[in-house]
């Protein structure tokens, strides 16, 4: 089991990321969320599951949703302990 916190950078607001990703984590069984940064440049994202599936959905974060151009995704390992819920969309923050 994996816990990850994935920033992503680049045009990946306004071009279905958010939607995308949860489907792409809903597909893997993957529980946590997806939110757009205020700078309208990056999308924040919290995911946990089995450790095959997460780097799985990570490795997709990197391409996105067809409209979307990543630069570039800064990921750590989330030592939270709080309970994730199934993957859902966050308000803006």
């Amino acid at each position: 089991m994996s816990r990850k916190h994935v920033m992503v950078h680049g045009k990946v607001q306004g071009v279905c990321y958010r939607m995308s990703a949860q489907e792409a984590a809903w597909r893997l069984d993957l529980k946590g969320w997806v939110r757009n940064r205020a700078d309208g440049r990056r999308v924040e994202i919290v995911v946990e599951g089995d450790d095959e599936s997460v780097e799985t959905f990570v490795r997709w974060c990197g391409e996105g949703p067809p409209m979307a151009k990543v630069d570039s995704l800064d990921v750590e390992d989330d030592a939270s302990e709080d309970e994730l819920k199934p993957f859902a969309i966050l308000a803006t923050e």
